[in-house]
């Protein structure tokens, strides 16, 4: 999932910046020009009709969420983070190992600012849960919407992968979350075990999904008793067969929509 034509920062040498087709057949990144991670990253389907859902179910994670509406001013901000994480995935995927490099540095330092404490509960987490950008494990679903929503918008619109193919990219793509930070031992090793860690993290809409409404701001809502005897590990969203590939989950959009 990524934008073309994001500028470089790179402190490399001053050369003259790269065109997008000559960074489609370089070679001294981190991907080849065979890679999958790069068909899929040069098919503008992928960012454009994957974005938004990643996004929404970023943020249907109640510690995402909350780290998001504290730090920054979200209903302005947070389709301009989307683009940002778009401009660093490119640059990782189509950049130079420096280039690659210096925008993973770049995106942990951002993170790193990024922490506190929920002020209210929600969902499993009571008041005062500490959470952080730099969590591995919220990292991981980060990085594990960009995955779901880039092989769903692919393979949808643009063409089936393979099994083999959808291996790989996902294998790329794990070098990608470690550049962006994610330990690799918090990485899945393989897609099947992405998959299972994925279906881990869908639970029910109805006790998860308000707590990434009220994580967001909506409504009047102040946790409470509710969702206290909630399994200790989050699970903010739930997909079914009839969830199109670029459209989130329906109590996901529910219970992040803004009051009219």
């Amino acid at each position: 999932m990524l934008l073309r034509g994001a500028p470089s920062r790179s402190r490399a040498a001053g050369r003259a910046e790269r065109t997008h087709a000559e960074r489609l057949a370089s070679r001294d990144g981190y991907f080849a020009p065979d890679s999958v991670i790069r068909r899929i990253g040069n098919s503008p389907l992928t960012p454009f009709l994957g974005g938004g859902p990643a996004v929404l179910l970023q943020v249907a994670h109640p510690l995402v969420a909350t780290g998001v509406t504290q730090h920054s001013d979200y209903r302005r901000e947070l389709w301009r983070r989307l683009l940002r994480t778009l401009r660093a995935l490119y640059l990782i995927v189509f950049g130079t190992k420096v280039e690659a490099e210096e925008a993973g540095a770049a995106v942990q330092r951002v993170h790193a600012r990024v922490q506190g404490q929920t002020q209210e509960q929600l969902g499993p987490f009571p008041a005062g849960t500490p959470y952080s950008a730099s969590d591995p494990e919220l990292r991981l679903w980060v990085h594990a919407t960009l995955v779901e929503a880039s092989l769903a918008v692919y393979s949808r619109f643009v063409q089936p992968l393979s099994a083999d193919e959808q291996e790989r990219y996902y294998q790329e793509m794990a070098v990608v979350a470690r550049l962006f930070g994610t330990p690799a031992h918090a990485i899945p090793p393989t897609l099947a075990h992405f998959r299972d860690y994925f279906e881990a993290q869908i639970g029910d809409e109805k006790d998860h999904c308000d707590r990434a409404g009220e994580a967001s701001g909506r409504g009047d809502r102040r946790g409470g008793a509710a969702g206290a005897d909630a399994p200790p590990r989050p699970r903010p969203l739930a997909l079914d067969g009839r969830t199109s590939a670029a459209t989130p989950p329906r109590g996901v959009r529910t219970a992040l929509e803004s009051p009219a």
